[in-house]
């Protein structure tokens, strides 16, 4: 439930008596629901229908059919990115584009696109007055233009590289085909604008294929004349002649050194066989020798024959005689014929020693020559360079050329966009949509009415309804609060008591008070009997002051003390003005406000609505966020905070740790309880540390005994008193035994 301020009181918005309210009118409501349903269903109806239809478009990179095999082997064009898109819808609503349709379709002639043909007496009047051009000075494709670009919608359908063309109108034949006449000559204009390329290239090419053919012919002729005037004859792709003649001569050479290695070694061989009378039967040159082999033939037929007749002859028989000495003058035979193969191979040696002494000769004159051919070749390497990249610049003309030229062709070039989608005659209106427009109106009116019968309720109170006092708690700033708010420092005191004292906010004057017991006058005139009799002085205005007291804490090194404002906010101030005196002696100190008041933060807290203690107790703010500065000392304070007391209360017992966590940091902590009873107090101090100070600027006996009274019965004996007056004079403590 919402609350809401009237007057002095809080109210809740009652929602059953909104809901009953409808429920009592809902025959108007529904009439008027009813009535506006009709309304807007015959007026739906008596309107113009309109008809869409559309088109779309695939934007994609097209190549003629013939040049599919020569594409294959080039890079595949890359395909149009996002602005390109953007580029092409731009395109399509040009008004170039535009007024090629209307020309087609004769759209000027239709009253729909050009209802200046038909002009009204006004405005045939301004016309003749001046104050206006006549429209029909404009060319009929001018006239039509804004009414089409009204009606025509062109987009990118959304992740893709299509083009949706819609276009609006009351004939649906013509809605369907003005975007397929938009399509056919976005088309022919990208076609046109293809074949338009091609035709200036070819252009182009002519003049400069025919400068680079003429260049061309020069080079190469440069490099003919260099070649027959240095003499460097080609033989081949990378050889020339004098190259080819270097490496003939090397080979020649490399085989005659061979050879003449080969002729030394057989004769050394041969020669030391003969030397050392070893056999030449293994000797390759000898047995090879035809001469050797036929007298080799008779030495082994003679053997033959001594080894026949050996068996019937002695060895000194004639015969036998004669045929060894055939076998010893063949083997000179052998002998000398093996002189003569050595020494024709020392002859071959010498001759191919000759050859290899020319063919050194020739290759050191084929070297010089080389050398110097070599210097040539950089100037002759230098003009086949650039006679080939001219001759390559060529035929890449001519092929641009040629492929141009067969694209002048109309059919040839096909524009870069194809339709995958026609527009077709649309059956049923786009607009306007009878059943949707009367559902929408009926259901607005519905909830309107709702609505007004509803605030009339709450603008007359009939929703209201106040808000019980014993569960609301007032915000800051209400009427009550203003009641109630002290002034700066040394406000009126207000009447209070130790049980009674209330801020007229629902809270008590301390946070920490409960109801105390009874006590007759009796009782306490016994309890305090002895303490007058021990010669108790008289509480006069000037004995107890702040200064006193704050020389006593200063003195007594009190870490905590409870401040009980017996007397209420007139005590507090009293308190608020004992910190201060207490930062100007040089302590650090700070405040707890703890009173149901708050008047301790309004004389100390910058703004009211600071967090504090009741925040910190029900963990709704950090520690450091509850303690700020005082605006007119040093001193520090935790406002009473923004947070539910009674929430908070339940977790009084933690605000014993609090003060001591925070005696750790400051030199006293002061804890402003207003007219707090003692039981409250007790249960917040648990050790023997803590001081409790009555701040009573004007003492009642009567009162301070029965306060006295209390505190002894919960243990505490000494209590500090402090009149509030600001004379100077020595501290003193007061028993209640």
């Amino acid at each position: 439930m919402s609350s809401v301020g009237n007057g002095h009181q809080d109210v809740d918005i009652d929602l059953a008596q909104l809901f009953r309210a409808v429920w009592h009118r809902k025959a108007r409501i529904l009439a008027a629901t009813a009535l506006v349903g009709c309304l807007a269903f015959v007026g739906a109806s008596m309107l113009s229908p309109k008809y869409s239809s559309e088109a779309r478009i695939l934007i994609e990179p097209r190549e003629p059919n013939f040049s599919v095999q020569a594409n294959l082997q080039t890079t595949a064009e890359p395909l149009p990115d996002e602005l390109n898109i953007v580029s092409q819808v731009q395109l399509l609503q040009s008004v170039d584009l535009i007024k090629q349709v209307a020309r087609d379709l004769k759209l000027y002639e239709l009253e729909e696109f050009d209802p200046d043909t038909s002009p009204s007496g006004v405005s045939d009047l301004l016309v003749m007055l001046g104050l206006k051009k006549n429209p029909l000075d404009l060319a009929p494709e001018e006239r039509v233009l804004k009414a089409f670009q009204e009606k025509l919608q062109v987009y990118q359908v959304e992740k893709s590289r299509v083009i949706g063309i819609q276009f609006t109108s009351k004939d649906p034949k013509l809605a369907a085909a003005i975007p397929n006449a938009i399509a056919d000559v976005y088309r022919q204009l990208q076609s046109g604008a293809k074949l338009d390329s091609n035709s200036d290239a070819a252009r182009w090419l002519e003049p400069e294929i025919a400068n680079l053919r003429e260049k061309v012919r020069e080079a190469e002729q440069k490099v003919a004349e260099y070649r027959a005037s240095t003499g460097l004859m080609p033989l081949g792709e990378s050889t020339n002649f004098s190259s080819q003649q270097l490496s003939d001569i090397s080979a020649e050479l490399a085989r005659v050194r061979g050879e003449r290695a080969d002729a030394e070694a057989k004769a050394d061989n041969v020669r030391n066989a003969l030397k050392s009378g070893k056999s030449t039967d293994a000797l390759v040159a000898i047995t090879g020798n035809e001469a050797i082999q036929r007298l080799k033939a008779s030495e082994s037929e003679i053997r033959s024959k001594i080894a026949d007749l050996s068996t019937t002859l002695l060895d000194g028989h004639p015969q036998m005689k004669a045929l060894r000495s055939q076998l010893s003058g063949i083997r000179e035979q052998i002998t000398a014929e093996s002189a003569k193969i050595a020494s024709g191979l020392e002859n071959d040696a010498n001759v191919a020693r000759a050859r290899e002494t020319q063919l050194i000769q020739q290759l050191n004159t084929v070297k010089a020559d080389s050398a110097r051919a070599g210097t040539d070749e950089v100037g002759l390497k230098t003009l086949e360079r650039e006679a080939v990249a001219q001759r390559q610049l060529l035929e890449t003309y001519l092929a641009r050329y040629r492929e141009a030229t067969t694209r002048l062709d109309k059919n040839a070039s096909p524009a870069d966009a194809r339709v995958i989608s026609n527009a077709t005659e649309p059956q049923e209106a786009s607009f306007p949509k009878v059943i949707p427009i009367t559902i929408v109106a009926a259901l607005a009116t519905l909830i309107m009415s709702a609505v007004v019968v509803m605030l009339a309720e709450l603008f007359s109170g009939r929703a209201l309804r106040p808000v019980s006092p014993a569960v609301r708690r007032e915000e800051p700033g209400t009427a009550e609060e203003a009641d109630v708010a002290l002034p700066q420092e040394h406000a009126a005191p207000l009447a209070a008591t130790t049980q009674a004292v209330s801020t007229g906010r629902g809270l008590p004057a301390s946070l920490l008070s409960v109801q105390a017991e009874e006590t007759s006058a009796d009782e306490i005139e016994e309890d305090v009997k002895p303490e007058d009799d021990a010669g108790m002085t008289p509480l006069d205005g000037n004995e107890f002051s702040i200064e006193t007291v704050a020389a006593y804490l200063i003195d007594s090194r009190a870490r905590i003390a409870f401040a009980i404002s017996p007397s209420g906010d007139d005590g507090s101030t009293a308190t608020v003005m004992l910190a201060r005196e207490l930062d100007e002696r040089g302590r650090k100190v700070v405040l707890i406000d703890m009173t149901g008041s708050a008047c301790p933060t309004w004389l100390m807290a910058a703004r009211r609505d600071l967090p504090g203690i009741t925040d910190l107790l029900c963990g709704a703010a950090p520690f450091s966020e509850t303690i700020h500065p005082d605006r007119l000392s040093g001193a520090d304070v935790i406002p009473q905070g923004n947070s539910d007391v009674r929430q908070a209360m339940r977790g009084a017992d933690r605000l014993s740790m609090i003060a001591d966590a925070l005696a750790d940091a400051y030199d006293l902590v002061l804890v402003e309880c207003g007219p707090a009873n003692a039981e409250s107090v007790a249960r917040l101090s648990r050790n023997g540390d803590h001081e409790i100070i009555l701040s009573a600027p004007k003492p009642d006996e009567q009162e301070l005994v029965e306060i006295m009274t209390a505190f002894e019965k919960v243990g505490y004996s000494d209590l500090v008193l402090m009149s509030g007056t600001s004379t100077r004079s020595s501290a003193a403590k007061r028993s209640a035994a």
